[in-house]
């Protein structure tokens, strides 16, 4: 069995071992990447704007958020994602959007950075990279 499938089959406390939190603007990536997500084995929570993405960041404590930059607003995302590591500089936070803008400054506080594409193979590959980054951090082996 696989560290991901293992992590998701692991329940502590009623909850899976890796929770995602997915903010995405745009309803049909949001849906996407919740499906797909889910197939790999993980628990999904979604948040179409960077209020509610907040609220979930700080009540239910995700393992792992996909933070789009360009909610709402040209910058709106690389606001969210600061006020993010401020609270938790150890959440680890992958950032996507239709745009590159890796030689940004700002970006670099993210763990990872995936432009958007319909192949979603590389997006997966970072999710799971840091998936087992925190798995390691709890201490779950398969």
């Amino acid at each position: 069995m696989g560290v991901i499938k293992f992590l998701c089959s692991v329940v502590q406390g009623g909850s899976t071992a890796v929770l995602i939190l997915v903010i995405e603007d745009d309803q049909y990536h949001r849906r996407l990447y919740k499906e797909e997500l889910e197939e790999e084995g993980f628990a999904v929570l979604t948040a179409a704007t960077g209020d509610e993405g907040l609220t979930l960041f700080q009540q239910k404590t995700p393992d792992l958020v996909m933070l789009d930059i360009n909610l709402a607003g040209a910058d709106e995302g690389l606001r969210l994602l600061s006020r993010m590591k401020n609270a938790r500089p150890n959440a680890p936070v992958i950032l996507h959007s239709a745009y590159d803008y890796r030689d940004d400054f700002a970006v670099w506080r993210a763990d990872d950075y995936v432009v958007k594409s319909a192949d979603l193979s590389e997006l997966k590959q970072a999710v799971r990279r840091a998936a087992g980054k925190r798995a390691d951090e709890k201490g779950i082996r398969p």
